[in-house]
């Protein structure tokens, strides 16, 4: 199979993402005084839900990390209760995709963990997990939720094994997992599931890219390409792809596409750039496109994705004078739709101790809904349940709409038959884009001013500082002069209207 070089001259070809571009957020709007991680895991270390935002922080004694508010921006206090139950530095982190509460973490004392995060954050350092799995016998350098079947997690580590957990019993400390996956020959990189997790993609430090059945742990197919070295892979099963990210021959940064059914040969090798930084690959399959952030750098290159040649089309390139140490990425049903924002990163810039939202953003003239950039997409439900997938059942997602009015579906955790526990949890009624819609007037559907500064204070922490409280107290007096002002050109524009409307009855008086 020859192999197709990517052309960088301009192809003119119709693309609602062509003009795609990033928008980071102001300063106000950024998490500031983070302390991030100083780990040389090539992992994200950031974990983010419509919820809460995770990060891994570096500490002495152990390894944890901080749960935030996605409202809880601007400056952080340093002593912020923090995830600390672990007894060496935490690796990954990961939320369920079913219960926004629920929060994996590994670690290098060989451990898995779940935690329950309360509705409002902690007030305290949580030192307990829900449930902690022990099966590994050296570090677990990463961690994946099931997409489709409820409480099923799979974790790998310096083992070469990949293990699969079910969460679904009630022992607090699970040592033995359903299935143990030793095709490996050295440490797993990074693993990808296609939509109904029917296969499962991994990369290895042996240069081997690994499609596997992940029921059964049988391996499908195996690619060693010579002149690609993968580090990371995703499956781009609704074009029937395989993306791998890695280096060339030559130490190039270098991506490579192949098809999903034959993997003897990449159908396309392309050369990025001679920089040292992991490239870390995100894949939208609602919107076929593909962002590529390197590891150290301050920009992110993306492109859109087809399944004829030449199979990938590059849009643009976001710059930055920044550089990221990871990315976290928000659901898309945490998205706000009204900007026609279709990609949200958060950026952990380590040199700033900040973390700055990043929105990709389609230019569109029109405010109303765009149903053209927002398919129905796959929603926070379980498609089956951990027994099911066990038995032998794939099942696809369950699919929601991002339109504003539908009805919002909960995560799983206010009440959990299946775990037998119930959480009496407050919640905010939002909408799928991830808050309350709002009016032209900043006036929610269910009544709730909206706050202009980014932050819901039913959702932020409490202070804990007098300076703190003092920045708390000032943002409210902003807030309130912002309503006065917002009143003063309600009562103006009525008076407007009152006066339009006497001149057009005075008109029609005098034309009979």
């Amino acid at each position: 199979m020859t192999v197709t070089k990517m052309s960088w001259r301009p192809q003119y070809r119709s693309s609602k993402f062509r003009h795609v571009f990033g928008k980071a957020a102001p300063k106000e709007s950024c998490y500031d005084g983070v302390p991030i991680t100083l780990s040389v895991q090539d992992n994200n270390f950031c974990a983010v839900n419509p919820r809460f935002l995770a990060v891994i922080t570096e500490c002495a004694g152990g390894g944890a990390f901080l749960v935030l508010s996605v409202h809880h921006t601007g400056k952080v206090d340093p002593h912020h209760p923090r995830v600390s139950g672990h007894r060496g530095n935490v690796l990954d982190i990961k939320w369920n995709p079913f219960d926004d509460y629920c929060i994996a973490s590994c670690s290098e004392d060989a451990t898995v963990k779940v935690w329950e995060i309360p509705p409002h954050g902690l007030f305290k350092n949580m030192t307990v997990a829900w449930k902690e799995l022990q099966g590994h016998s050296r570090r677990v350098g990463l961690i994946e939720w099931h997409p489709t079947a409820n409480n099923i997690l799979f974790s790998t580590a310096y083992d070469y094994k990949v293990m699969i957990w079910n969460l679904d019993c009630p022992e607090q400390v699970i040592k033995n997992p359903v299935r143990t996956i030793s095709v490996h020959t050295d440490v797993v990189l990074s693993m990808s599931f296609n939509t109904d997790a029917s296969l499962l993609a991994t990369t290895c430090k042996d240069r081997k890219v690994r499609l596997l059945e992940p029921r059964s742990g049988t391996l499908l197919q195996e690619a060693n390409c010579k002149t690609h070295k993968a580090t990371k892979v995703l499956i781009l099963d609704n074009v029937n792809k395989l993306l791998t990210a890695g280096t060339s021959r030559w130490n190039d940064r270098q991506i490579a596409l192949w098809d999903l059914d034959d993997l003897s040969m990449p159908l396309l090798e392309e050369n990025m750039d001679g920089s040292s930084g992991f490239l870390f690959p995100f894949y939208d399959p609602d919107t076929h496109m593909l962002y590529l952030a390197g590891k150290g750098d301050g920009n992110i290159r993306y492109y859109e994705i087809s399944s004829e040649k030449p199979y990938v089309h590059y849009l643009t390139e976001y710059r930055s004078t920044l550089p990221q140490k990871g990315m976290g990425v928000m659901p898309k049903r945490g998205l706000d739709v009204s900007l026609c924002e279709v990609f949200r990163f958060y950026k952990l810039v380590t040199i700033k101790t900040l973390i700055e939202p990043l929105s990709m953003i389609v230019p569109r003239r029109s405010e109303s809904y765009q149903e053209d950039i927002y398919p129905m997409t796959a929603g926070n439900k379980p498609a089956l349940t951990a027994d099911e997938w066990l038995s032998g059942i794939d099942r696809g997602p369950v699919m929601m709409s991002l339109k504003p009015g539908q009805p919002a579906d909960e995560s799983n955790g206010e009440t959990d038959k299946d775990l037998g526990r119930t959480r009496g949890r407050a919640y905010i009624r939002e909408q799928p884009g991830g808050g309350s819609t709002t009016d032209n007037n900043g006036v929610a559907d269910d009544g709730r001013m909206a706050v202009s500064n980014g932050q819901d204070f039913l959702l932020c922490s409490p202070p804990k500082t007098e300076n703190e409280l003092r920045v708390k107290f000032h943002k409210q007096q902003d807030e309130i002069r912002r309503l006065v002002e917002l009143l003063h050109q309600r009562d103006v524009h009525i008076k407007q209207l009152e006066l339009e409307i006497n001149n057009i009855k005075n008109s029609q008086q005098n034309s009979l």
